[in-house]
């Protein structure tokens, strides 16, 4: 008797194999955009946890947080960590995205070297449900340490930097570009685990609902958050 010749899914041979015309399966738990037509496009339907998410704006404040605003909301049961934002943070701003203030740590930081060792504390501590770093320039080695770092959890890791660095290697098995367009952005996909798709996906956002917040007698939010912790001082308040 002749057995038929079997031919092995990809992934049935590991984990981190996929078809080049097919999205790769996530071995991580991932979290809901909040868009479908986003999350079907992203490998295991949504933002993966456990692993640096690159995000390469054009300039921030194009809308990038109304974008992860859906995946923060979920992660806030935990803290919410904003290091080293272009902008001090504004708490009307926030709790309009639905991230209440009283779950962001803020954290600045004057050298870059303790901006990413905070990040890799923080990431490694698994204390928190999301991470958010804004970086200009980053080294190959310190992207390979925050990979490493976020593998240690199941913490939201997006780093947003310039769409330059777009051209820079990457550890990353996630990157997106963001460009404004009319009522919302162009997300582009510059690297997925899945075939490449050369066209931009528009995603409408809506605006935050500000107005109706401060008619409702939250004017004591039209603050930024709290003095922001040091980098360096950061860990007693976050991993205990």
């Amino acid at each position: 008797m002749i057995t038929p010749h079997l031919h092995p899914t990809p992934e049935s041979l590991h984990p981190s194999l996929w078809r080049a015309s097919q999205l790769a399966h996530s071995s991580a738990r991932c979290v809901d955009t909040g868009y479908p037509t986003l999350s079907s496009q992203l490998p295991g339907g949504g933002w993966p946890t456990g692993t640096l998410i690159d995000l390469l704006v054009q300039q921030a404040g194009i809308g990038e947080l109304r974008l992860l605003r859906p995946a923060l909301a979920a992660a806030a049961s935990r803290r919410i960590v904003l290091l080293q934002p272009p902008h001090a943070p504004q708490a009307l701003a926030l709790a309009a995205l639905g991230l209440p203030p009283s779950q962001l740590v803020w954290i600045r930081s004057t050298r870059s070297a303790d901006t990413l060792w905070a990040a890799e504390q923080v990431l490694r501590s698994g204390s928190c449900g999301a991470l958010l770093l804004w970086q200009n320039h980053a080294r190959s080695e310190s992207l390979r340490r925050l990979h490493l770092a976020a593998q240690c959890g199941e913490t939201l890791f997006f780093m947003f930097r310039p769409l330059a660095a777009a051209q820079d290697a990457s550890p990353s098995p996630l990157r997106l570009s963001l460009r404004p367009a009319a009522g919302g952005l162009d997300i582009g996909f510059v690297k997925r685990r899945g075939p490449q798709r050369d066209a931009p996906l528009f995603l409408p956002l809506s605006l935050p609902l500000t107005s109706s917040l401060l008619q409702q007698r939250h004017a004591s939010l039209d603050r930024p958050l709290p003095v922001p912790l040091t980098a360096r001082g950061v860990l007693p308040e976050l991993v205990q």
